[in-house]
């Protein structure tokens, strides 16, 4: 990001309702959820997007679609019942917000109170075709490491 490029406005601290899922957060509220314990952090993106762009300190990878075929994760919903404790609330990160939701969806499925992170890490894509401008959890300046 340049140094002269705003930082999309804030989205408020609250959840949205969502369709078979209990609903959409922002990438604060999940990181204030992470650091309090109330709930998981789960990173269903590929092992090379964690690698190539960057992870989240504290997040559980369980990707939901696998490199380089992009074929679903057989394991996924193991690997989510491994990563949430019984009882426990997820939060579902992904690149830009759309892999979470499926995620969160069949986490519902499986009994576990889960949440999509909205912007993913990376946001959407702006005018260019580039991500990383326009919102996401690396935008808003959220803990990640390269």
């Amino acid at each position: 990001m340049s140094a002269n490029a705003p930082v999309p406005a804030a989205i408020p601290l609250t959840v949205q309702p969502a369709q078979g899922y209990a609903g959409d957060i922002p990438p604060e509220l999940a990181w204030q959820w992470l650091q309090s314990g109330e709930a998981a952090l789960v990173d269903v993106r590929t092992d090379a997007e964690r690698e190539w762009v960057g992870r989240v300190p504290g997040a559980v990878a369980v990707a939901w679609k696998q490199w380089p075929s992009m074929a679903m994760n057989p394991d996924f919903d193991s690997q989510l019942r491994a990563a949430v404790p019984e009882g426990g609330k997820v939060v579902l990160l992904c690149r830009s917000g759309v892999r979470s939701v499926a995620a969160a969806q069949r986490a519902a499925q499986l009994g576990i109170e889960a949440y999509n992170i909205l912007e993913g890490f990376e946001g959407d894509v702006d005018a260019s075709g580039q991500r990383g401008h326009v919102g996401g959890w690396r935008l808003r300046g959220l803990p990640w490491r390269q």
